[in-house]
Formats: C-alpha cells, structure tokens, sequence
C-alpha cells in the first residue's frame, strides 16, 4: 500500500499553494526524469494530499475562455477577488472560504497509468461523502466534476475538476462547495458550462456544515478507493 503525505494549509493565498504544489510536483518530475537518463530503477518519488481553503479566486485553464470571467479588473478588486490563469485542464472556477480544495500530487505509475480513471476516482470519492448526507451525487456525460439531479432542468455542480498530469505525476485537483458563497459564481460561466446552475452542501442541506466533518470523510473515501495510507 502507497503511503501519501497529508497536509492541511487551512486558509491560503491560492498563488502561494500554486508554488508550493509546483514545486512537490517537480521534484517527483525531476526525479523521474533522473532515473530515465541514468537508466536506474523506478525513481522513489514522493505522494501528496493537500487540503485547503483559499481567499476568493478565480482561476482559468489551458481549454478556457477569459470571457467567461463576466468582470472587469476594477470589480475583481471591489469583491476582494484575484484571477489567475493556470496550467490544469478545464475552462474557469471560482475557489473561496467555505469551499473544499484538494490536491492530490500523485505518482500514478504507483496506481494506474490511466488518467480518465483518476478522474473518475476523485468524483467517486466527492459522490461517496455526499452520500454520506443523503445526497445523491451523479456524474455529467462529457463534463468533469460531480453534479446533482443530472439531466433535469434542475441540474447543478457542486464540485468542480482540474488536473495537469507530466510523466503520470498530477497536481491541482477537486473544488468541493461546502459552505461556500455562492454569489461569487454569479461573476463567471462556471467551467465554461452556460445555463446550469452551482450548489453547495449547506444550500442543498438547509444549515452550515462542519468542514473538519468533510475534510474526515472525502479522506476516508480517497484512501480506500486509491488504496493508500494517509501519514
């Protein structure tokens, strides 16, 4: 069973766990780049799990569209937001205080080199914890992320994906609405997706919810889908 590291950065500026995950992912890059050259054995890289909260953020991908930010850069600043265009898959997200990010920085020759089905292991976990709320969490034919009452006119995203993989190395990951502010979406096209909706945990339960709670159960489920120990 692999052993990842786990850290949890609890509210942080989204650039500065940008550097911190770039720099994870390169050194397992790195080393796996070391050991090709040299010709040696498979390179002892290193597994990450990051959890955390992030001040309000917008963030766009390599498939997006910058005009799905709906704002100039004078509003962004009244509403105390930042915008970054990054390196993950996928068009344009919102990240804040009261959402769940995750990070998972793994080395995917150590699981399965195949990263449709990382995909769908991540949103397996996210469906799992809210089944734990009774929720019924579905997946969208031909979008990332996990939804609710799919293929209704009802239908809304409460989590949201983007991954980068190099040399079957992943960062970025997963942003799970919690207890989120959800005015905030109101400013984007959330991932580039037009006239469907965004929820929430607290808005689909009626009352805040401990995230700590959350944070305990899309662990549990990742390390038991994943099969790895968290340390």
């Amino acid at each position: 069973m692999e052993k990842v590291q786990f850290k949890d950065l609890g509210l942080i500026d989204y650039k500065k766990a940008w550097d911190y995950q770039e720099q994870l992912f390169k050194a397992n890059v790195d080393l796996k780049l070391e050991a090709r050259r040299n010709n040696t054995e498979p390179a002892t890289t290193q597994h990450h799990l990051l959890f955390c909260e992030h001040p309000h953020v917008y963030t766009l991908g390599k498939s997006g569209k910058k005009e799905h930010l709906l704002i100039t850069d004078d509003f962004l600043a009244q509403i105390n937001a930042t915008y970054y265009k990054i390196n993950r898959g996928g068009d344009i997200t919102y990240h804040g205080p009261g959402q769940l990010v995750a990070y998972p920085i793994l080395d995917l020759d150590f699981f399965f080199n195949d990263i449709h089905k990382y995909l769908r292991y991540l949103e397996e976990a996210v469906i799992l914890t809210l089944a734990e709320y009774g929720l019924k969490g579905t997946r969208s034919s031909g979008e990332t992320g996990v939804w609710l009452d799919t293929d209704t006119p009802q239908a809304r995203k409460i989590c949201a994906m983007g991954v980068k993989c190099s040399r079957w190395v992943t960062m970025h990951g997963i942003g799970f609405n919690i207890n989120t502010d959800m005015s905030y979406f109101n400013h984007i096209v959330p991932c580039g997706i037009q006239n469907k909706a965004v929820t929430s945990l607290q808005q689909e339960l009626g009352q805040a919810v401990e995230m700590t709670e959350v944070k305990d159960k899309l662990k549990s489920h990742l390390s038991k889908l994943f099969d790895f120990q968290l340390v």
